[in-house]
């Protein structure tokens, strides 16, 4: 190696040696012109800022019965920044007292103090701090306080829910409407009815809503004085035949282009079920709902391999693990949650996600006995995930829903659409909501057959 080239890598090296020196200095805060200078302080650009954390500092049930015939209640969460506040559906309408008691006795001193961010964290601590898992009282009191933190956090944000959970997977959430009648004509008229206000799927049901109290026939406990009052009575083998017979009357009055419903309503025998299924077939139903009862879960193997059928199921299931072996193999196609059952979106968030693995759709349940609340949080996660199905709806908000719940969400052509504001951009008026109390007399679920026998829902 002659000279030149020993001064070149000499002079190589020194400048290495200086430019790593200098980065270094660089990323430590030094100036290259003066690194005896003291260090300049890093100063985070606002958008890099973390928020100050806030606490809770009360939780109270809100309740409201605006709609006469459904007990509405409304988590609030106050928190130490003045002002800030959240709100969730607890809604639990044949069982509104007890869910009262459950936020104000027991999740108020439970949370208070506690930091308003740990989403994950306080549905956990919450979910088994009374040791015996949730049943659907206590979830409904966890669903208002998840819900109300994640609208604290959208809030905090300055971002819809949706955002958080990932952005709009659509533009808005498309529904589907009950169109029911005591004659086949009449179902087909309001099909029709529907489809002329924009929806692309519609629900169908004969008689009583799940086919339940339209016989003409006085059953025969009724006649013993078997039974309370207000027991209604199901003719399980009319329903069973009325059914494809509607389906039918439906295609031919309405045609193909319309998506066709029904709910079984877990009222009658898997092997009943499925014969009425293999009818329906050639119907194309978009999905059966609700085809066993939780305790004829062993059935679904079976119901599956019988028919090509779509079906929705877990409206009545209390735990996310109950949703985990039907959907790995696959016995239902949509996840039908009612989302103050299973405890708020947190949870309806981690079966949708498992869903989209197994290419299971959601379908959250949106009855009239969900407040408005529960039906922003349910339309926000509609909007951010992939594996969307459908939405229950075909609902307009009446005018003291609306004066009770400031922003609720807009049904438009067969869509549904939430207010583009932070968290769950639905507010309560709680003078408002104190001119509607609740009640105990919410519509039971006592139905039974002509001897009497209860038929489980």
């Amino acid at each position: 190696m002659d000279k030149e080239d020993k001064q070149f890598i000499s002079g190589r090296r020194n400048f290495m040696k200086a430019f790593a020196f200098g980065s270094a200095a660089g990323i430590m805060g030094l100036s290259a012109n003066n690194l005896n200078a003291a260090a300049t302080p890093y100063e985070a650009p606002s958008y890099a800022k973390a928020m100050v954390p806030v606490k809770i500092k009360n939780i109270k049930a809100i309740t409201t019965a605006p709609s006469p015939a459904n007990n509405l209640i409304v988590v609030k969460v106050e928190t130490t920044e003045p002002g800030l506040y959240g709100l969730g559906c607890a809604t639990f309408t044949q069982r509104a007292f007890p869910v009262v008691t459950a936020i104000e006795k027991y999740m108020n001193e439970f949370c208070v103090g506690r930091d308003a961010d740990n989403i994950e964290d306080m549905w956990q601590a919450f979910y088994v701090s009374s040791y015996w898992r949730n049943g659907p009282v206590l979830n409904n009191a966890l669903s208002g306080l998840d819900q109300a933190l994640w609208d604290i956090k959208g809030k905090r944000a300055g971002m819809p829910v949706y955002q958080l959970l990932g952005g709009k997977s659509r533009f808005a959430v498309p529904l589907y409407a009950h169109a029911g009648g005591r004659s086949y004509e009449e179902v087909v008229d309001n099909v029709k009815k529907f489809m002329g206000q924009g929806f692309k799927h519609v629900r169908i049901q004969l008689g009583g809503y799940g086919g339940v109290g339209s016989s003409p026939v006085t059953p025969d406990f009724k006649a013993a004085g078997f039974g309370g009052e207000r027991d209604i009575f199901m003719d399980e083998g009319a329903y069973l035949r009325a059914v494809p017979k509607m389906f039918e009357a439906v295609r031919k009055g309405c045609g193909e282009e319309v998506e066709l419903l029904h709910d079984v309503h877990e009222r009658n025998q898997p092997m009943d079920v499925i014969h009425m299924c293999k009818q329906l077939e050639q119907y194309r139903p978009f999905f059966i709902e609700d085809p066993l009862s939780p305790e004829n879960t062993s059935w679904w193997k079976q119901l599956r391999e019988s028919t090509t059928v779509p079906f929705a199921m877990g409206e009545l299931f209390n735990n996310i693990n109950e949703f985990v072996e039907p959907m790995v193999n696959h016995y239902f196609d949509f996840i039908r949650i009612h989302i103050s059952q299973i405890g708020g979106i947190t949870p309806a968030m981690k079966v949708a996600r498992l869903g989209e693995w197994f290419n299971v759709r959601t379908a959250w349940h949106g009855p009239g006995d969900v407040s408005p609340v529960g039906h922003a949080a349910n339309a926000h996660i509609d909007l951010a995930v992939w594996n969307f199905g459908i939405q229950e709806g075909g609902y307009f908000f009446n005018e003291n829903e609306k004066a009770v719940f400031p922003g609720c969400p807009t049904c438009k052509d067969g869509y549904l659409y939430v207010n583009e504001a932070p968290g769950l951009g639905i507010d309560i008026d709680e003078k408002e909501a104190a001119k509607f109390p609740i009640h105990n007399r919410a519509p039971g679920w006592t139905v039974r057959r002509y001897d009497g026998t209860i038929i489980r829902p």
